[in-house]
């Protein structure tokens, strides 16, 4: 089996679907513009060959790998990066080398917020009003509609790049002096934590993995600088089960992780803000493993290669994702040392965070995990408590 890695090398824990796809005798053709030798050894390891190009947005020199990997090795099985940034390159690869898989005409839905949303409406999942607009007065056309405050965001982006809270006249003027030359959608603003409906579903439409995230404030986050905090659902609630498995097969997932995000509502109604069908980022992928005490890595190269499926794996510990800024006026009340020393039986990854994902993140990143939620919370708060000036 052919298997052509976009990017392998980033971010650095997707290795381990290389790993792991080689342990399982596929051939894993990589491709990216870093210099062989700044490669990871492992990963070096685990590649049948790796592809250097000198710059990943020009389509022509990614086709030309493809073919070179076609000419050498025969025709490739599967092309996948597990990236968003690179499902479209990916999609139209497939599309011209004929590999199964997403395809260019199917990206509208997955990649556009206005198109997934007519998806979720056909699968009868609530949804946010919403629009695409193109000057200020369709803006205050679709206001009058529902009122301030609205959620104005790019509509192909990824989480809260790009996304702004418009409560009145002035900041929606503001917000078009600003505005980059792109599409942007336009939404109802909805009060709610989010949370995710997250796994790995099979050829077949078979679900293997399921997990749930709770996110509180990701848009604030970004917009105020704020330290991130972020926990799974050990047991994921009936209604969210119920309307994430609906969406899945909706839009007709195969073969691939899915991010799915809802919002619940202080009334605990949930609304459908969006999918992503890859893998959540950050160290999400690291979350699944140790609340299950399992590989999803391996998981996905046995499903890769059609062998049977197992019991699906069981969330065994509460894990919590604590993300903290450097540079903010507040410090940090306790040092990495304090924390290691107070906490560190509960924590089973910790470090610095790659500057791309900091502004979301954090700088400095840890994962915790805990039988006993109110104790994970409280490593939680002490990680990122501060000194107020």
């Amino acid at each position: 089996m052919n298997y052509v890695f976009i990017s392998p090398h980033f971010p650095d824990n997707f290795k381990y679907f290389v790993t792991s796809l080689n342990d399982h005798g596929v051939k894993v053709l990589g491709i990216a513009s870093e210099p062989y030798e700044n490669l990871d050894e492992e990963l070096i390891d685990s590649l049948t060959e790796y592809y250097r190009v000198d710059d990943m947005e020009d389509y022509n020199q990614l086709l030309r790998a493809c073919g070179y990997f076609t000419f050498k090795y025969g025709k490739i099985d599967f092309i996948e990066s597990h990236n968003e940034y690179w499902l479209e390159k990916e999609a139209q690869l497939r599309t011209d080398f004929n590999v199964q898989g997403l395809k260019t005409d199917d990206m509208p839905a997955i990649k556009k917020k206005s198109e997934m949303k007519k998806v979720f409406e056909r699968a009868k999942i609530p949804v946010a009003k919403g629009e695409v607009v193109k000057d200020i007065r369709s803006v205050k056309r679709f206001v009058k509609k529902v009122g301030y405050p609205i959620c104005a965001k790019p509509d192909i982006g990824v989480g809260a790049a790009g996304t702004y809270q418009i409560s009145n006249d002035k900041e929606l003027e503001k917000f078009f002096s600003l505005k980059p030359s792109i599409d942007y959608f336009v939404e109802e603003f909805i009060v709610g934590d989010i949370h995710t409906f997250d796994g790995l579903v099979d050829k077949d439409g078979n679900i293997l993995f399921l997990s749930s995230f709770v996110y509180d404030g990701v848009m604030e986050t970004v917009q105020e600088d704020l330290d991130n905090t972020y926990h799974n659902q050990v047991e994921i609630p009936d209604d969210l089960m119920e309307v994430g498995l609906r969406a899945v097969k909706e839009f007709g997932i195969k073969n691939r992780f899915f991010h799915l995000e809802f919002f619940r509502t202080e009334d605990d109604k949930l609304i459908a803000l969006e999918i992503n069908v890859r893998p959540p980022g950050g160290w999400s992928l690291d979350m699944f493993n140790y609340a299950s005490d399992i590989s999803v890595f391996d998981i996905y190269a046995k499903m890769i290669l059609g062998q049977e499926q197992f019991k699906m794996p069981e969330i065994k510990y509460h894990c919590a994702f604590v993300g903290v800024k450097f540079g903010l006026e507040d410090q940090l009340k306790h040092s990495l040392d304090e924390v290691l020393n107070n906490y560190g039986h509960l924590i089973v990854r910790h470090g610095a965070m790659p500057d791309i994902f900091s502004a979301v993140m954090g700088n400095y990143s840890y994962i915790i995990r805990s039988y006993d939620f109110e104790e994970l919370m409280e490593a939680a708060k002490y990680i990122t408590c501060r000194i107020r000036n």
